[in-house]
């Protein structure tokens, strides 16, 4: 475990811790898509991959504009909630329950991941780095869209797994 002497150094290690957690979700989310079977929820993933591949790229230059590389950290959370993902996915369930539990899933991830960019996000305005703090509240922002995105796809989800349940008694 590395040593953190103060804010900029807690700045530069959550940056990294949240690199490799949307490093971790490229590699997540086209599996969450394609095991959906709700045409929402995939379009839903799909478009979220397409955003986590520009929040990586926002971290990248974040991390330069401090002089900072990427490497360094493993985020060891997201990699629990990708593992809960693939769980999941691997689920012995009805088309909608899986629907439902990947949407458990991912609506985890960005609460995760959201506490992270907020974090983030307040020591960059601490420290006077808005550029930064700009960049943060951007993902930040879209974090919470996809979570609201994925609550209301949910809606329809789970009275399909309501009513998939009703069906099998």
């Amino acid at each position: 475990m590395s040593k953190i002497n103060n804010l900029q150094e807690l700045l530069v290690d959550e940056l990294r811790d949240l690199y490799s957690a949307e490093v971790q979700l490229t590699k997540a989310l086209p599996k969450m898509s394609e095991a959906a079977t709700n045409t929402a929820l995939k379009e839903a993933f799909d478009e979220h991959l397409a955003q986590t591949r520009v929040h990586v790229e926002r971290l990248t230059q974040a991390l330069e504009m401090l002089g900072e590389s990427e490497s360094g950290k493993t985020c060891h959370a997201m990699k629990g909630l990708v593992e809960e993902g693939a769980e999941a996915i691997k689920a012995a369930a009805t088309a909608p329950v899986r629907d439902a539990n990947l949407i458990g899933a991912a609506q985890r991830v960005e609460h995760y991941e959201m506490a992270g960019y907020g974090c983030a996000r307040a020591f960059a305005l601490k420290l006077g780095q808005n550029d930064i703090a700009n960049l943060l509240q951007a993902t930040l922002k879209e974090e919470g869209a996809a979570n609201q995105r994925l609550t209301l796809v949910a809606e329809t989800v789970n009275e399909d797994a309501f009513c998939a349940a009703d069906l099998a008694t």
